[in-house]
């Protein structure tokens, strides 16, 4: 038998960036492990890694070019892409034309796309859906640092004393680094503070929680800046010798007098963590998406970061401020150049000198002379008529950007929009009107870098299918029929070669960004190339500014200033909650990679609106009732999740449904476009809303073998099932029979076993075809209360006539336990087989708990049992 072949590769999903190995087998699936060697992960994988190799399924592939809906050869379709924007150009200039590129990319697509537009057509519109995640932490290390540069690595946070977490949820987000974290406060204690508005699963982990009001988060740290220097704990010597502006920084944190009312925190929980800070010398401050999706995302991250210039905690072992990307390329992005306001090579594009420098490297006709528009304003001057052809590559904006509405209309009124991407099932690529199949994970071969610099190699293991081809080759090849040299690559190796020669270009020290190290990238040497760090130090962790040498005119570190500006007021009486949205622990942007595998939507299969039970008493909203969400002239509806993780006044509902996954739940139909001044983030976590029940007539539940027919239904939500799918739904009106909705919804023939009780309005439906379960469906008047992870699974397997009535009882019996919500995705282990196995204590008043909480319960103790709970 031939040795199955191990291919090293990195994972596709967030900054962490794990290296992967991945194993073709002989029946044609991937065998996924976690590589021990990358020092990203050392092996660990989270559970979207894990289930990567059930995501490489063609079934919703797009394998040719499209032109409209018409199959079209390669050589037309881009020729029709070439002729559109050098047309265009030549009628309106160059600022006509657009690039929308992502953080899904590999280095060299981007290194390529960046070429063109900014060397090549000459303007710089081509801005990334990065620009959702960390341009704030961009523009807030420029202003400190004079660069963009992220000056930790992820050895710090196991070396620190402190870890302080703002606006991250890591064990969801970056649950990898979560792990490395958990492991080294079991190893030496490490104490782990998390500043976030939501009692997330982080927080569950923390020393200290700190329930921030959302959008405070300056007044905070502006606060601890002035305790610390009050306190004595500046680093002297280092603010001399290394900083400027300190003075003018103290003076705008203002009166802090009201900072527990600003922050809505208690002064003990203000005082705990400052003293922590104050005395822990090695902390690393860890902050996300709720630091930088914010109209003042900038300023948060400069208030960060002015505490650690002035105790000098930063570039040393477990010390400094460090940004967590979101995405497994932004990093890598911002190297080329892929923000409308950044020049390749950590190049400044507002600076003559580097502009030639970049222009002459390229033997480019031009060169883009200033910053283009940043994400918002670009789908706003398509809107407007200013742009005129887009090409959007690997994203899916009409679902991921901010008044995603507008973008669908921007989009709908575009005279000519191009999309490159592996699928045409997204709320984007029905618009475009030449669609160009790419490659996916698996099949593609380049480089990324993760949130500490690290570059690693993303290698193909896989065929390309059907006329699929890479994004660089794709816009290479758009570009020579632009009439533009400078675009013959042969391979991914002679790109990335090009793009490390430009970044050690007339550097010699002045810029951090230096791949020279990478030596000539011959393909034989790029096919071998091991992940490796980039940095100053000469050491295997290569950290920046522990002695200063910032990449400012002076190399000194700027205190910035960073005067606290309230979010938009959320109390006027038609909008008087706080949206927030963001990510769940299984799924990833806009599902088309992770909603492939049944396994990743066990954990949560709807979208959903969670909000504190005061908050549902006033609304008179019960748990898994419908709620619309309104901000005043769009509505979405999502299930209630009714949780105390929620302060009062908010609610939380995740980014990723699509219209391909519910029938009205693209939140981000919601979020305005306000942005950020400095960073053009845009401001995602604060959004004012109104709440307001949905009085549904029915509500129903199902699974089947086949698709269902969700046209028509009021509320509809789909899922992938194991060998099938399963579907949320309820209707406004009562049908006239609801056998008839039932045929409409699954037009299938076969043996069918009904239960009806009309009084309740209960209304039960199974349909066999011979042993095999086809489909079940539930019907009541009040949210379906069945056993949905059973019943799903029950599409497997043969059924047994004298099991056929558990079917319509909705869950098994006792020798066939429901397993319950799922907690650990690997495994598909729910929470009832968990807590079948914890030892529990039945106490003189009758209560039974965990064994683990007696002490907190109790105050007098009994037996130790083990035993279900009931």
């Amino acid at each position: 038998m031939m040795p199955q072949m191990l291919h090293k590769t990195a994972c596709p999903y967030c900054g962490v960036g794990c290296g992967i190995i991945a194993t073709p087998k002989p029946d044609g699936s991937v065998e996924i492990t976690g590589d021990p060697d990358h020092p990203a992960n050392f092996g660990r994988l989270c559970s979207k890694g894990a289930a990567l190799g059930e995501t490489l399924s063609l079934g919703d592939r797009q394998l040719h070019p499209l032109i409209g809906e018409r199959r079209a050869g390669w050589n037309e379709a881009l020729g029709l892409v070439a002729r559109k924007f050098s047309e265009t150009i030549s009628a309106f200039g160059p600022d006509s034309v657009a690039f929308y590129v992502s953080g899904q990319l590999l280095t060299e697509d981007y290194y390529v796309a960046n070429k063109l537009m900014k060397g090549y057509i000459g303007a710089a519109n081509i801005d990334t859906n990065s620009r959702l995640c960390m341009a704030s932490a961009v523009a807030g290390h420029i202003r400190a640092f004079g660069s963009d540069t992220v000056p930790g690595v992820y050895e710090d946070f196991e070396l620190a004393d402190l870890v302080i977490l703002v606006g991250s949820n890591l064990a969801w987000c970056h649950p990898v680094l979560f792990q490395r974290l958990i492991a080294a406060r079991e190893r030496h204690g490490t104490q782990i503070v998390v500043i976030d508005p939501r009692r997330t699963a982080t927080a569950e982990a923390a020393d200290l929680h700190l329930a921030l009001k959302p959008g405070s988060d300056v007044a905070l740290f502006n606060g601890l800046l002035q305790y610390l220097f009050i306190n004595g704990k500046a680093d002297t010597n280092f603010v001399i010798r290394h900083t400027s502006g300190l003075t003018d920084a103290l003076t705008a944190c203002g009166n802090l007098d009201n900072l527990v009312e600003t922050t809505g925190l208690p002064l003990d929980g203000i005082e705990d963590f400052f003293a922590l800070f104050a005395d822990k010398e090695k902390s690393v401050t860890a902050f996300s998406q709720g630091v930088n999706q914010s109209s003042s995302g900038t300023d948060k991250v400069n208030a960060i970061i002015n505490c650690h210039l002035l105790t000098g905690r930063i570039g040393k072992p477990g010390m400094g401020p460090f940004s967590l990307t979101g995405q497994p390329n932004a990093m890598g992005g911002r190297e080329v150049g892929g923000l409308a306001n950044a020049l390749a090579a950590h190049m400044d594009i507002a600076e003559p000198r580097h502009r030639a420098l970049v222009q002459d490297f390229w033997s480019s006709p031009a060169i883009a002379a200033k910053p283009g528009r940043k994400a918002v304003d670009l789908f706003q001057a398509v809107r407007d008529g200013g742009i005129k052809a887009l090409w959007i590559m690997a994203t899916n904006p009409a679902v991921s950007m901010p008044d995603a509405d507008l973008i669908r209309d921007a989009l709908r009124a575009c005279p000519f929009v191009a999309v490159s991407d592996v699928t045409k099932e997204t709320d984007t690529a029905r618009y475009a009107h030449v669609f160009l199949p790419a490659l996916a994970w698996g099949e593609k071969d380049g480089t990324v870098t993760n949130s500490e610099r690290r570059i690693s190699r993303q290698r193909s293991f896989l065929s390309p299918p059907g006329e699929a081809r890479p994004d660089w080759w794709i816009i290479c090849e758009v570009a020579k029929r632009m009439g533009f040299g400078g675009f013959d690559y042969a391979s991914p190796a002679g790109i990335f070669g090009e793009h490390a020669e430009l970044t050690s270009l007339g550097n010699q020290g002045t810029r951090d960004l230096d791949l020279a190290s990478a030596g000539p990238m011959t393909d034989a040497r790029y096919e071998a190339l091991a992940p490796f760090q980039w940095g100053r130090d000469d050491g295997p962790e290569k950290r920046f500014f522990g002695d200063g040498g910032f990449y400012t005119a002076d190399g000194r570190a700027r205190f910035v200033p960073t005067a606290f500006r309230a979010p938009a007021s959320a109390t006027a009486e038609q909008r008087p909650y706080v949206l927030n949205t963001g990510r769940i622990r299984d799924q990833w942007h806009t599902m088309t990679r992770t909603a492939k595998t049944a396994r990743l939507m066990q954990h949560i299969a709807e979208p959903f609106a969670e909000l504190h039970p005061d908050d549902a008493i006033v609304l008179g909203l019960r748990s898994a009732s419908l709620v619309m969400v309104s901000n005043g002239t769009v509505e979405i509806v999502a299930r209630v999740l009714i949780s105390p993780r929620q302060q009062r006044g908010t609610i939380f509902v995740p980014m990723h449904w699509t219209r391909q996954f519910s029938a009205n739940a693209v939140v981000n139909r919601l979020v305005a476009g306000n942005t950020d001044p400095h960073s053009g983030q845009p401001e995602l976590k604060w959004s004012p809303v109104a709440l307001k029940p949905v009085a549904f007539a029915w509500y129903g539940f199902a699974v089947s073998r086949i698709k269902p027919r969700c046209a028509g239904l009021d509320y509809w939500s789909l899922a992938p099932a194991e060998s099938g799918y399963r579907l949320e739904c309820a209707g406004l009106d009562e049908p006239s029979a609801f056998d008839e909705l039932l045929g409409a919804i699954f037009p299938v023939r076969g043996e069918m076993l009904a239960y009806h009780d009309r009084g309740s309005g209960e209304h039960r439906f199974a349909l066999f075809d011979g042993d095999r379960l086809e489909a079940a469906m539930f019907f009541s008047r009040q949210p379906v209360g069945v056993s949905r992870n059973w019943l799903a699974a029950q599409l497997a397997g043969a059924t047994e006539a004298e099991n056929r009535l558990r079917l319509l009882a909705g869950r098994g019996g006792h020798d066939r336990p429901d397993h319950g919500a799922i907690i650990c995705s690997c495994f598909s282990v729910g929470i009832n087989q968990i807590a079948a196995l914890i030892p529990y204590r039945v106490c003189p008043s009758g209560r039974r708990h965990a064994a683990s909480k007696h002490s907190r319960y109790c105050r007098s103790s009994s037996t130790l049992r083990v035993a279900a709970p009931s």
